[in-house]
């Protein structure tokens, strides 16, 4: 089965990010989508990230009876920071039976060259790339691995989120019900 990789923090996971999974696997050749948490992500600071355990909870209520759409622990295994050529070594080799894809904004693309053996990715992965505003590709050129996608998109980021926990303000419409029921249970991003 081809299997998309939808790599990230999830901090928490939202409605934007749900959207965009679910786009790719409904518009390409892709059997599942997987949502990669990642412990630490290289080009980010880790200040600020809830417990990746808590994270994984969270994408696994969001996508709750979703069959095309599964959460991940890979990358807890592995060592840190988590490099995305590591993980789809590791996992190629692990399920021998799937062919992998990395499903990633425009925003990411254009800092592709900042990667661990970036050169790596592109020639051996099939990239799926929607493009976010002010991030807009060219795609003439680009490699015949690298897919352009307009997925809809919602302006929606887990920074503003986290911020309308930590003011008191509703994050209801932005993430699944039951995650944010999670999120208020546990007093998640109050501080």
């Amino acid at each position: 089965m081809k299997v998309g990789l939808y790599f990230g923090s999830f901090n928490p996971i939202h409605h934007g990010h749900l959207i965009i999974a679910n786009y790719v696997l409904q518009n390409s050749e892709l059997g599942q989508v997987w949502f990669i948490v990642s412990p630490q992500n290289p080009l980010k600071p880790s200040a600020g990230l809830l417990n990746e355990y808590h994270r994984l909870y969270l994408v696994n209520l969001a996508i709750e009876g979703e069959t095309g759409l599964r959460a991940s622990d890979i990358e807890f295994k592995l060592p840190k920071p988590s490099f995305t050529i590591d993980t789809l070594t590791y996992l190629t080799e692990k399920y021998p039976q799937h062919q992998f894809a990395v499903i990633m904004g425009s925003d990411s693309f254009q800092n592709i060259s900042k990667w661990k053996n970036y050169e790596q990715i592109l020639k051996n992965f099939q990239l799926y790339v929607y493009v976010r505003a002010g991030f807009e590709i060219e795609s003439r050129g680009l490699s015949s691995n690298v897919q352009v996608l307009e997925a809809p998109l919602l302006q929606i980021s887990a920074t503003h989120i986290r911020e309308n926990i930590r003011d008191g303000k509703s994050i209801r419409y932005l993430v699944p019900e039951k995650v944010m029921e999670e999120i208020a249970r546990n007093g998640y991003y109050t501080r």
